[in-house]
């Protein structure tokens, strides 16, 4: 009789926690650490390339020193903040990172832009080479970080709703932080690149 009971309170818990989206909480969350790490792949894979793009300008008589310092800055600030799983539960630490990345997306734009002005770079077969993969990178980056944000948006979802929302109350399960829309129109649009030469004084 007892075991009976036991097995029947067990079914009927399993079930309340089917019903009340216990098992959704897990697949989506699982689907949120997974677009995350492709975000956080892409971004890396932008930081290694950004080592050889500088070696590769710094050879460039006269170039601007101080581009290619913004660049090298916002990198070391960009790669200094550590990207942990647990990043995408905190809003504040997230929004240092994104605004990290932010700014070094501006910097590498204004380094292109500026390396227009100099037709060794433009001849320069390697440079042009590591261009192509940084804006390929770039793109994967905007890709990813696409699915990320629907991920969070269907977690988030969910954790919103009722009756799944008290379920997100007992077991913990808080909205997580998404990329914000803040400067995303300046961060991604293509740089301006001028041909014209500027008028002599």
């Amino acid at each position: 009789m007892l075991r009976r009971l036991l097995t029947a309170l067990t079914l009927l818990a399993t079930l309340a926690l089917g019903g009340c989206g216990y098992n959704d909480f897990q697949r989506l969350d699982e689907a949120t650490k997974s677009a995350w790490a492709e975000v956080l792949n892409q971004y890396q894979r932008r930081a290694d390339l950004i080592p050889n793009v500088v070696a590769t300008v710094k050879g460039e008589a006269n170039f601007e020193q101080e581009t290619l310092t913004k660049v090298v800055e916002a990198r070391a600030k960009a790669t200094s903040i550590q990207a942990t799983p647990e990043l995408i539960n905190n809003p504040e630490a997230f929004q240092k990172f994104q605004a990290a990345q932010g700014e070094l997306s501006g910097a590498l734009s204004r380094l292109l832009v500026v390396t227009e002005n100099y037709p060794n770079l433009k001849a320069n077969q390697g440079f042009q080479d590591l261009r192509v993969q940084l804006e390929g990178t770039e793109n994967r980056i905007t890709v990813a970080r696409n699915r990320y944000i629907k991920a969070v948006q269907d977690y988030n979802v969910l954790a919103r709703s009722f009756p799944s929302n008290l379920t997100a109350m007992v077991f913990g399960y808080a909205a997580k932080p998404n990329f914000t829309v803040q400067n995303e129109a300046q961060i991604s649009a293509p740089p301006a690149v001028s041909f014209e030469k500027p008028a002599s004084k």
